[in-house]
């Protein structure tokens, strides 16, 4: 179910928070939870009920895995974990690089083996990661959950099932079990729609008014001329910012209705310094997965630097193969994680670069590696990047109407920067917010305008791009 869906917004989650406080209010706890649960499969089952069986067997599984860790020690201990960190990445292997692996086996091998033509269920990569750290926090002894309840609830949360973010069981179960969260919370319910309608507006006014200009520059446009090029790259750098931003405070303002506090998954990102500055900004919850469960193993920065820079490598690589299976997202990882070793590098020297210059830098790294990230095809990331460089031509239409484009566009796009780099961010705007009367009704007012707009041009409302990974 769609959060920027009528369905959604007027009937599903009202009903929704009404019915867990209502349970809470007559202390059946336990009902509560089981209402949060069965409401949360059936926003999962909204979209395609047989991706239900998948996510049901692998909480089964994980579940009674945890169990079988607690109950063990020693090398049983060791030998569990590893058998179910194993299953989960070929439970998630089989269905997002099955049909990956079989083409590039075909073109290396000559061969012609049919393709499974498996359908990626939603949001596998997100509980798959989240069950791994659930296993690997249980191993470590810093959880031990035994209500099986409890356990499909820290799961399968809808507010933060579909596209994260991925949360420990640490920072979320101590707050289901906290008696004041069991009370609605007036305050906690308006700043959780005020944040809930910021997201909702970045989603649906900016992000999908880019979209169509990156859409039109990587998957229809046979060339590009420079100034197109740099508008498709541009949108779509903007596009995919306030669209994951915007579906993450979409969640998190869900969440805060049930006066529960997501972790904070961007931050300003491109207002960042440098590339690892950049990370602490962007899907901050991913990157903290990647850095407690795969650098920080492999050894992080402990040992040589020539090790500190393969891990850095890995580490990234790995994280852009998570996001899909493609050359062109192994490849932005390998971009990703050779910028992490230059910045390291450059950080030994003792040299500080003007506030301007890294900022520039930073952007236009990123800017060009999100190419990589949004092509399809190697030809249509060289397409864009050729444009970019002046090497690319818009045939015998003017630069930017090649792409539907024209100088409104380009004020758009300076104008999205600008608040990307200059004003604040949706967190900061909303402890700033105080709830009142007035407030309230401009709230409702625009969060009704907002689904309005969503309903009359629904044709031109686009999915979440992260429900593709």
């Amino acid at each position: 179910m769609l959060f920027f869906s009528f369905e959604y917004i007027f009937l599903f989650l009202p009903l929704v928070v009404i019915g867990y406080f209502w349970l809470c209010g007559r202390r059946l706890t336990l009902v509560a939870q089981g209402w949060l649960v069965a409401a949360s499969l059936f926003f999962y089952a909204w979209w395609e009920v047989r991706y239900l069986p998948v996510i049901l067997a692998s909480v089964a599984f994980n579940w009674g895995l945890a169990a079988a860790i607690l109950r063990a020690d020693g090398a049983r201990r060791r030998i569990l974990l590893g058998l179910g960190i194993g299953a989960n990445i070929a439970f998630l292997g089989y269905f997002k690089y099955t049909d990956f692996l079989i083409r590039e086996g075909n073109r290396l091998f000559g061969a012609d083996l049919p393709a499974l033509g498996l359908v990626l269920p939603l949001a596998i990569s997100f509980f798959t990661f989240q069950q791994i750290a659930f296993l690997v926090d249980t191993h470590k002894g810093l959880v031990r959950e035994r209500r099986f309840l409890d356990y499909c609830l820290f799961v399968t949360f809808f507010p933060q099932l579909i596209s994260g973010p991925i949360v420990h069981h640490g920072e979320m179960m101590p707050q289901f079990a906290a008696r004041r969260n069991m009370v609605a919370n007036y305050r906690n319910i308006a700043r959780g729609l005020f944040i809930f309608t910021l997201g909702l507006f970045k989603k649906v006014v900016i992000a999908d008014t880019f979209a169509v200009w990156a859409i039109n520059g990587f998957d229809q446009a046979e060339q590009l001329g420079a100034a197109a090029a740099w508008v498709t790259s541009l949108s779509y750098s903007l596009q995919l910012y306030f669209d994951f931003s915007g579906y993450m405070d979409m969640a998190l303002g869900a969440a805060l209705m049930f006066n529960i506090k997501l972790p904070i998954n961007f931050f300003s990102p491109y207002k960042a310094l440098s590339i690892q500055d950049f990370w602490r900004r962007w899907h901050v919850t991913l990157g903290r997965f990647l850095r407690d469960y795969l650098y920080l193993p492999l050894g992080g920065n402990r040992l040589s630097r020539r090790r500190t820079y393969a891990n850095l490598l890995v580490t990234f690589v790995l994280g852009g193969l998570w996001h899909g299976a493609g050359w062109t997202f192994i490849f932005w990882g390998v971009l990703h994680g050779a910028a992490a070793g230059v910045q390291r590098a450059w950080q030994g020297t003792g040299l500080k670069l003007p506030t301007w210059l890294a900022w520039l830098i930073t952007f236009q790294f990123v800017n060009l590696a999100w190419v990589f990230f949004r092509a399809e095809t190697w030809d249509d990331a060289l397409k864009v990047l050729s444009g970019m460089a002046g090497m690319g031509t818009a045939g015998t239409e003017p630069a930017l109407a090649s792409i539907g484009a024209d100088l409104w566009t380009v004020a758009l796009i300076a104008l999205g920067l600008l608040v990307s780099v200059f004003a604040p961010n949706s967190h900061q705007l909303a402890d700033r917010f105080r709830p009142s009367l007035a407030g309230g009704l401009a709230l409702g007012t625009a969060l009704g305008g907002l689904a309005i707009y969503v309903v009359i041009d629904a044709n031109r409302v686009t999915q979440f791009i992260y429900f593709g990974f």
